[in-house]
């Protein structure tokens, strides 16, 4: 087990060039990984006796680079200078990531400050104060030419944590004949699609951030939303980042129990409303939207895959009318060509 012992923190923190007694050191996070291979990450806070709280990261993770650490880092570091509210940043000989080999694991490391106030519940006006955001960091990010080679967790032209086309293409063998009329029409509609929206593909990706979530934004004193953990940075476009991020939010985040059924709509009218405001989608991208949104609803992953009642487990236990149920679904969303969210 990875373990960070005292003398190893304050080894670090001289490095970091920062002179502070540390009085206490606790667990904000840990992904133990394969034993035999090592790989970790550890996220520690830092109580000094003196100053600011530290956040100390730890990292050893399968194609996760000591240069892909320090662009990560340093996009962090350009949004913060271009007024983007995100923690500042310490280095250690010119750089932002060093590595270092602690208790036999080699790891990264960054040292930043701690936030305090991290956004738990995402309401209407969360939501929109993000999705400003996100459009002032897309604005930097073009205009500043930035880049940062990693894969993203909202890319719609390869796997993707959202929806999952090729999970539902490979359950064709268990659809059965009785579904399969509906099955062709399904891959014949997505494929449609995805020729329309074929020009995004070929546009450039810029760099971004890759996950805004209630667990990566934070609350000033004076209500603004701001943004850290820059784990998931990598190239996207921005167009597809955006829309992607904000149907996340609307789905995926926690909220607050008052807010009621109409959450989804809510959420995702608000976060676009937000960004919208600051960088407008063009009228190609608003024609755009309506096929990118069916895509992402139709195929969603856990509907797919995930879920107990999910397509995969009607097709592997043999559930004719939950298959016939889902298709019917899909083709439905598939169907559905609106402007949600754009109202």
């Amino acid at each position: 087990m990875f373990v960070v012992t005292p003398g190893d923190i304050s080894k670090v923190l001289s490095d970091f060039e920062i002179m502070a007694e540390i009085q206490s050191a606790s667990e904000l996070q840990r992904y133990d990984y394969d034993a035999s291979s090592k790989e970790v990450r550890l996220i520690l806070k830092a109580e000094p006796v003196s100053g600011p709280p530290l956040v100390l990261r730890f990292k050893n993770e399968a194609d996760v680079t000591l240069k892909t650490v320090e662009d990560q880092s340093r996009f962090a570091d350009t949004l913060r200078r271009n007024g983007i509210l995100t923690p500042f940043q310490y280095k250690s000989d010119g750089a932002f990531a060093r590595k270092y080999e602690i208790n036999g694991y080699k790891v990264i490391v960054t040292v930043e400050q701690f936030v305090e106030n991290e956004v738990r519940l995402v309401d209407a006006a969360a939501a929109e104060k993000t999705g400003e955001l996100l459009a002032k960091m897309h604005g930097i990010s073009e205009k500043e030419n930035l880049h940062v080679a990693n894969k993203v967790l909202f890319d719609p032209f390869s796997k993707n944590d959202l929806f999952d086309f090729e999970t539902f293409q490979s359950l064709e063998p268990g659809i059965g004949e009785d579904g399969r009329d509906v099955f062709h029409s399904i891959t014949r509609t997505y494929h449609a699609y995805t020729e329309i929206l074929a020009p995004l593909k070929r546009q450039p990706g810029y760099a971004v951030q890759g996950d805004i979530s209630n667990c990566n934004l934070y609350r000033t004193a004076l209500g603004e939303i701001g943004i850290f953990d820059f784990n998931r940075c990598g190239d996207n476009n921005l167009f597809c980042d955006a829309v992607m991020q904000a149907i996340f939010e609307a789905r995926l985040m926690d909220y607050p129990d008052n807010i009621g059924d109409n959450v989804r709509p809510e959420i995702l009218s608000s976060f676009l409303r937000g960004y919208r405001s600051v960088r407008d989608f063009s009228g190609e991208q608003k024609n755009w939207y309506p096929y990118l949104y069916a895509i992402i609803t139709a195929f969603w992953s856990s509907d797919i895959s995930w879920n107990e009642d999910s397509l995969t487990n009607a097709v592997k236990s043999g559930n004719r009318e939950s298959v016939q149920k889902w298709l019917r679904v899909i083709r439905d969303r598939l169907n559905r060509l609106d402007h949600t969210g754009l109202e």
